[in-house]
C-alpha cells in the first residue's frame, strides 16, 4: 500500500474510508497516516489492520451519512422555496391596503449572504464549495492550513467583504486528556481561537460579521468566548465535513429582520445537537424589488 490509496480498518468493521496521507516509522515499525474521505478524522494504523478498497467504496456508517447529505441538501431546498413563498405573501399582503403601492411577486429577488470558507484541507474544501454551489449559495473558498488562519483571515475578509466566515480543517482532542477546557488538550483548537479573535478585533459585531469556526472535537465553549457565533464540538464527537455548509444556508437565506433558529439550524446539520451548537445569529438574506429586465 502507498500514499493515495483507498482503505478501511478491519477491526472497525470497515466502517469509515480513508485515503493513505503518509508512512511514517515508529519505534520500528511502519505506521500509515489516514485521512477520513467523507468523515473529518485523522487516524494512524498498522498495515495488518487495513484492507485495500476500490475508490466506490462505501463503508456503512459513510453510507447513511451520504443519505443524510442528500436529504439535507434536498430539505434545505424545498424549505427554502416554503420560506420564499410566505415572505412574498406576506410582503403582498402588506402592500394590499393600497394597490398601487402593492408589489408584483414576480419582480421580487433576493440576494443571501456571501461566504469565505478556509479549511486545512484543500479536499475537503473543494467537497464543500461543491455543495454550496448546489444550494445556490455565494461561497469562495480558501485553502489554509489552521496554524495560518490567524495569519491571512482578516486581510482576506477586508478583501471579499463577506457577511459569513467559516473557519474549519481537522482538530482533536488527547485521548488521555480529562480537562476540556485546556487548549493544550487540542490539536488544533488555539489557532481557530486565535483566527476568530482576530476576526472579532475587526468586526465585534455578531450580526454583521457571522464566524463559524470548529472542526472534529474542537474546544466549542472556547470557540464561542473567543466570539464565535456557531462553533463545534459540545461533545467532542467527530463531524461531518458539510455540517458547517448546512449551518451557512440556514444563516444566509434568513431574512436579515429574522433570528436564526438555533434549533432548527443544528436538526438539519449531519452530527446534530453533539456536533454543532451557537448562539442567537440574525439571518443575512435581503429582499429586493424590482428584479431588473436585463439579468
Amino acid at each position: 500500500m502507498v500514499i493515495g490509496d483507498t482503505v478501511v480498518r478491519k477491526s472497525y468493521d470497515k466502517d469509515i474510508t480513508f485515503k493513505i496521507i503518509d508512512i511514517k516509522e515508529v519505534d520500528g515499525k511502519i505506521v500509515y497516516i489516514l485521512k477520513g474521505i467523507s468523515i473529518r478524522i485523522i487516524a494512524d494504523s498498522p498495515e495488518t489492520d487495513l484492507e485495500p478498497v476500490d475508490i466506490d467504496f462505501i463503508g456503512e456508517k459513510e453510507k447513511i451519512l451520504n443519505s443524510r447529505v442528500n436529504e439535507a441538501i434536498k430539505k434545505a431546498v424545498n424549505t427554502r422555496s416554503v420560506m420564499s413563498s410566505k415572505s412574498n405573501s406576506i410582503l403582498l399582503s402588506r402592500g394590499s391596503k393600497n394597490q398601487k403601492n402593492t408589489p408584483n411577486k414576480d419582480l421580487m429577488f433576493g440576494r443571501p449572504g456571501k461566504i469565505l470558507h478556509i479549511d486545512g484541507d484543500k479536499e475537503y474544501l473543494e467537497t464543500c464549495l461543491k455543495v454550496y454551489k448546489q444550494l445556490s449559495l455565494d461561497a469562495v473558498g480558501r485553502a489554509i492550513s489552521e496554524r495560518e488562519q490567524a495569519n491571512h483571515v482578516v486581510d482576506l475578509v477586508k478583501e471579499l467583504k463577506p457577511d459569513i466566515v467559516v473557519l474549519t480543517g481537522h482538530d482533536s482532542v488527547l485521548k488521555e486528556s480529562n480537562d476540556y477546557l485546556d487548549l493544550n488538550n487540542y490539536r488544533n483548537s488555539k489557532y481557530y481561537i486565535d483566527a476568530v479573535k482576530a476576526l472579532r478585533n475587526y468586526n465585534s459585531s455578531y450580526d454583521e460579521l457571522v464566524i463559524f469556526a470548529g472542526a472534529c472535537q474542537s474546544c466549542y465553549e472556547c470557540l464561542l468566548d473567543a466570539g464565535a457565533n456557531f462553533a463545534s464540538s459540545p461533545s467532542r464527537v467527530l463531524i461531518h465535513c458539510l455540517d458547517p455548509v448546512f449551518v451557512c444556508e440556514k444563516i444566509a437565506y434568513t431574512t436579515i429582520d429574522s433570528v436564526v433558529s438555533i434549533t432548527n439550524i443544528v436538526e438539519n446539520t449531519i452530527t446534530g445537537i453533539k456536533g454543532i451548537g451557537g448562539l442567537q445569529t440574525r439571518g443575512k438574506y435581503r429582499e429586493g424589488y424590482p428584479k431588473s429586465p436585463y439579468i
